[in-house]
């Protein structure tokens, strides 16, 4: 378990900037609640173990150095992990995160939860509500209309595009949902 280098940190941030925007400040800042030995408060701070990134708190990092790297399996949230190929991509562990952060949202009716729950793509039927300003391309959570995060995905269309659309028409693409405890349970 290391520390991000410079080139790291940079995607990770990219990639939670499009789902949070100006809050990652509160992220990164974000300061722990006497987690520490004593009671001590610290600072969150990310973390690269093998392939995947970390959001721990410091004093909880602190006390993991005194175990071997091959048998520590996880610390704190597993955030993303980067592919072979060098690119980022966020896991639903982090889905806690981003719901409590971010800055675009879609809540679906509940006859649409499920369909999203099985993998598929938010359809404009199933929409019971956008946030405002919401561009092609920005990151989003999805929610139920009980405020409950069902997963996050990549806006198809933007708030004023949606309105013009057909039921059919895709509005959110899927990324990743809650569901995917139970598809992939063999590889979790």
């Amino acid at each position: 378990m290391r520390p991000l280098d410079e080139k790291e940190t940079t995607v990770v941030f990219e990639k939670l900037f499009k789902f949070v925007g100006s809050n990652l400040k509160d992220i990164v800042e974000r300061r722990s609640a006497g987690d520490g030995p004593g009671g001590e408060d610290g600072r969150f701070c990310f973390r690269l173990h093998k392939n995947r990134v970390l959001y721990a708190a410091e004093p909880v990092v602190r006390r993991a150095t005194n175990v071997a790297r091959d048998r520590l399996v996880s610390l704190g949230t597993c955030i993303g992990k980067f592919t072979k190929g060098g690119d980022f991509r966020l896991t639903i562990q982090c889905l806690d995160l981003l719901a409590a952060h971010a800055k675009h949202k879609v809540w679906l009716k509940p006859a649409a939860e499920m369909s999203f729950l099985y993998g598929n793509h938010v359809l404009k039927g199933g929409v019971g509500r956008i946030s405002e300003n919401t561009s092609v391309n920005d990151g989003v959570v999805v929610l139920s209309m009980s405020d409950i995060p069902l997963g996050f995905g990549v806006a198809a269309k933007s708030t004023q595009d949606c309105r013009k659309l057909d039921p059919n028409g895709i509005v959110v693409l899927h990324q990743a949902d809650i569901g995917e405890y139970l598809r992939m349970e063999d590889e979790l």
